[in-house]
This record gives structure tokens, sequence and C-alpha cells, in this order.
């Protein structure tokens, strides 16, 4: 299995075992994430790439994992997600650089 394919498997047992038995905020809160990142005013590509680069910003790999997925299933092309991540680096700094190599290893298998 490939790093993205067990990635979204642990994922989606990890949401299921914690909203099996989440109160109604946490409930709210994953309905609230789903909304934003629908197409609205903003294509639901562009809020993929925006969490992408918040994501790298925050230096966290499973949510940019994620975003880098989901960035590719709305329809974000390979240049414009590297484009995301060049966006997240001068935002970010060096520090982000470790994390731009795991998106990279991901990107490379979308």
């Amino acid at each position: 299995m490939d790093r993205v394919s067990r990635f979204r498997a642990r994922r989606e047992a990890l949401n299921e075992a914690l909203l099996s038995d989440a109160p109604l905020p946490i409930k709210r809160f994953f309905a609230l994430d789903q909304d934003v990142y629908s197409d609205g005013a903003l294509s639901a590509q562009v809020k993929e790439l925006l969490g992408l680069v918040a994501s790298t910003v925050l230096r966290c790999d499973d949510c940019i994992t994620y975003h880098l997925v989901e960035a590719s299933a709305a329809g974000a092309t390979h240049d414009e997600i590297v484009e995301a991540l060049a966006v997240a680096l001068v935002v970010g700094g060096s520090i982000t650089i470790p994390h731009l190599r795991e998106a990279f290893a991901v990107l490379d298998e979308l």
C-alpha cells in the first residue's frame, strides 16, 4: 500500500473512531470544516490550495497530505500545487523545508 492509500485508510478509521464518541461541538466543527472547503465565491480547488499553504506554514504533515490529496481531487494541477508550496515557503521560511520534502514525496504519488 502506498503512502497516500495508507494515509486515507488511517484517517478514515481514526475519524470514524473519533466521531462515534464525539460530543456535538466536535461534530459541528467537522461539519463546518466540510462546508468551508466547498465551492463558494472561491472554488473548492482554490480553498484546498489555501489550506495547503496554511498547513505547510503551520508544519502539519497530516494536514499537508490531506490538502494535497483534496487539491488534486478538486482539479489542481501539479504546477498549481508547486506554486502554492512556493508561497508557503516564502511565508513560512526555511523551517518549512522538511515539510516541503514530505509534500513533494506525496505529490509524486498523486
